[in-house]
């Protein structure tokens, strides 16, 4: 498949995209958001042995820097920006619940839109260079791709509304102190952190981390019992074929070979 915005190489069954706006630091438009939607709808669940997903940005400076301003100032009258926020939206709800594990490698600036796609993912390795922010209040507007609810729910009401009113930029140790970031590396090893993290969670039994996934989002949605998720899931893998597996594997004391059935 061919992407005109974003670069996607395999390794090793671990998919690293890339946003590809370097000279605009990978500023979300809607040429992003397109192969966005491809990646997540056809690519990636047609790809055999995929392991998980890797988004980072091109270049030194950002992951990505925030959503394209010169698309806003060309919002059609009467509905104004409720379509793109809701495409925003969507498309970063495929992310969270994508059933193998997708983690955010921030090597900049994650400002705005690039903060809300990092926090869309399910873990977060950060440069010590990055920086993270929902500076919308300084255009006249709020998050408009999760932010306001994401931030939220990592970081708790109080730091989310205080950066979130402020603008202010969180660094990466500050990030890692309040829940918003998983690890902060150096510069240039956060690709390489977050695969070493989805290598070790491609080790375990594929249908008991998608089931995981499934039941730790099902947490902060409200229009799900999170308690009936989890117990819907717990009971659905003790009837797999890799339950068996594991649990014979663990009384034999040898490694378990799954098989994600």
């Amino acid at each position: 498949m061919s992407y005109e915005s974003i670069l996607v190489e395999d390794r090793n069954g671990v998919v690293v995209v890339t946003i590809n706006r370097p000279q605009a630091l990978n500023a979300l438009n809607n040429s992003v958001f397109v192969d966005l939607i491809n990646l997540l709808d056809e690519d990636l669940p047609s790809r055999d042995g995929l392991k998980g997903v890797v988004f980072t940005g091109a270049g030194e400076k950002a992951f990505v820097a925030g959503a394209d301003i010169k698309e806003f100032l060309d919002l059609p009258t009467g509905s104004g920006g409720e379509g793109l926020a809701k495409r925003g939206h969507d498309t970063f709800f495929k992310i969270e619940n994508f059933h193998k594990p997708i983690i955010a490698a921030v090597n900049g600036f994650a400002l705005g839109g690039g903060c809300e796609l990092a926090m869309a993912c399910h873990i977060r390795v950060a440069s010590e260079k990055a920086r993270f922010g929902q500076p919308e209040v300084n255009l006249g507007l709020i998050p408009g791709y999760g932010g306001t609810q994401r931030l939220t729910q990592l970081i708790g009401k109080g730091r989310a509304m205080e950066y979130t009113l402020t603008g202010d930029m969180i660094s990466a140790a500050k990030a890692l102190e309040i829940g918003l970031a998983n690890h902060v590396v150096e510069p240039g090893t956060e690709v390489d952190k977050a695969i070493e993290i989805i290598e070790k969670i491609a080790a375990k039994a594929p249908l008991a981390v998608a089931k995981s996934i499934e039941a730790i989002n099902a947490a902060i949605d409200e229009s799900k019992n999170g308690y009936q998720v989890e117990l819907d899931g717990f009971r659905d893998l003790t009837l797999s074929e890799d339950f068996q597996e594991g649990a014979t594997a663990f009384i034999e004391k040898r490694k378990a070979n799954f098989k994600g059935s």
